[in-house]
């Protein structure tokens, strides 16, 4: 059985086996298990990288969803135990990915290369960009999850206003030094199996290492597109009931930004967008 054959059979006992725990640990809904059991299994099938990238996505934002939940419930008005996300959440997180994933599955089958664009500008293009899209994700993640945590007062993007935690747009230092790491450490993702299953000159091996700075600039690239975002076109405000930060204009709640064009899903959406764009013009550039 040739690796065509087997990297498929085995991107699905592996993906079957994750979305089943997920949603025994509420990591995941129903729905958002079988979603991601269908992403999992194309990014794995396609390439082991892509797969890498999505995994340490996944495992490191659910385990910081899942940090200091006493104190996120207190905050958050939109807080779910275990951070259990479903289908819509799971592939506004990894659509456009898969999208870039069958593209390159479909330019180059299975066959993984080092990035570099005399042998396939294309390739150069696509991969950058679903590294752009999981630093970007993960960026945003994991400075939402800990920057909530920190001790030091949110400011607004747009005006370096302090605002309550939880202010959609809202940033601190550890946050944005949180998306910085997030994103080197998908970039890391990527470039350490590369060495073991791929195979390229010296000079193209070793410059493969700059994904990992381009990767923390990535994510947070990614989590302040997510913010000036958040800031502008998508709604927060104090709930004097709730006592807490929401995303809806209500009789009871007085607003503190943005307006009520976009919801969270769509802000990560096109923040996706937007950095994946970016880190694949980049990773063109460079490589």
């Amino acid at each position: 059985m040739d690796k065509q054959m087997i990297q498929p059979i085995v991107a699905a006992f592996i993906s079957s086996i994750i979305a089943f725990r997920a949603y025994r640990k509420k990591s995941l809904d129903l729905s958002g298990a079988l979603a991601g059991f269908i992403v999992m299994t194309l990014h794995i099938a396609v390439n082991f990288r892509f797969g890498a990238m999505l995994l340490v996505f996944f495992f490191t934002s659910s385990k910081l969803t899942k940090y200091g939940e006493e104190t996120k419930r207190k905050l958050d008005a939109e807080f779910k135990e275990g951070g259990q996300r479903n289908w819509i959440q799971v592939l506004s997180n990894s659509g456009i990915a898969s999208l870039l994933v069958l593209v390159a599955w479909k330019l180059t089958g299975h066959q993984d290369k080092c990035l570099d664009s005399k042998e396939s500008g294309s390739m150069v293009y696509l991969v950058g960009a679903i590294i752009g899209h999981y630093c970007c994700c993960n960026g945003d993640t994991w400075s939402s999850e800990l920057g909530i945590l920190s001790d030091e007062q949110p400011r607004l993007i747009t005006t370096l206003k302090p605002v309550r935690r939880g202010t959609n747009g809202g940033v601190t230092k550890a946050g944005l030094l949180a998306a910085a790491a997030a994103g080197s450490v998908i970039g890391l993702a990527f470039v350490l199996p590369g060495y073991l299953i791929t195979t390229c000159s010296l000079d193209v091996a070793l410059k493969q290492l700059l994904v990992i700075p381009i990767s923390a600039l990535a994510g947070v690239s990614g989590s302040v597109i997510d913010s000036l975002l958040g800031a502008t076109l998508q709604f927060s405000g104090f709930c004097s009931v709730r006592n807490k930060v929401v995303e809806k204009p209500g009789p009871t709640v007085k607003k503190i930004s943005g307006l009520s064009i976009l919801d969270n899903n769509a802000v990560n959406f096109v923040s996706i967008l937007l950095t994946s764009a970016l880190t694949s013009v980049t990773c063109s550039y460079i490589f």
